[in-house]
């Protein structure tokens, strides 16, 4: 059963935020200089600081979004950050990913949260295909997202988002219409309540 609540109440507090840039600027550029650290004492972390551990990453997805107008690099930058996996590359793998390259498919947080759940629960052996954790925890990612969003797809979410399905390389006047309805401060909240169900699934695994 799809359940609104939490897309609507997101979308308050985007509207409300107080972005600051600069700062959010400031600390991708320290991300992309330094590189994704490896983390150590995962568990304990998380024992401790559950609930911070998620806010910090709906948030931070968000403001990637907002900083990089993408919300598959949004979801999988803060979604890295937080729990020390893969690199820098992954990020920018993930740029023509917001909608299959905008064509209407799969919306980008769900592209950005299965690399990370892949990247967390997959085997170091790249060749086991034993190993079947990847497969059960993205499957636990599609079924709560499709339950808070309704469907994996990026016009269906653009609608509930925006009020309409905008392609935005269909033209200068798609795009300036996607511009004006508002996008960049409310296309967050997908990838911050995707990047929080990914990062839930991590957690309750640990």
């Amino acid at each position: 059963m799809v359940d609104l609540a939490p897309v609507k109440a997101r979308l308050e507090i985007l509207a409300s935020r107080d972005w600051n840039l600069p700062a959010i600027e400031a600390r991708f550029e320290r991300l992309a200089a330094q590189g994704i650290t490896k983390k150590a004492g995962l568990e304990e972390e998380i024992d401790l600081q559950k609930e911070m551990i998620l806010d910090r990453v709906q948030r931070r997805a968000e403001e990637y979004c907002y900083l990089t107008r993408n919300c598959a690099k949004g979801t999988v930058t803060a979604l890295l950050e937080e729990f020390g996996l893969g690199n820098m590359a992954c990020i920018k793998a993930l740029a023509p990913f917001p909608g299959l390259a905008m064509s209407g498919g799969l919306c980008g947080p769900v592209s950005g949260g299965l690399i990370a759940l892949g990247l967390y629960f997959s085997s170091d052996n790249i060749a086991d295909y034993q190993d079947k954790r990847h497969y059960l925890a993205a499957r636990q990612f599609l079924e709560r997202f499709q339950n808070i969003f309704g469907s994996l797809l990026c016009p269906d979410i653009q609608e509930i988002l925006l009020g309409k399905y905008y392609d935005p390389m269909a033209g200068a006047k798609n795009r300036e219409d996607f511009d004006k309805a508002g996008a960049r401060g409310k296309c967050p909240v997908a990838p911050g309540l995707g990047a929080k169900i990914a990062a839930e699934i991590i957690i309750e695994s640990v």
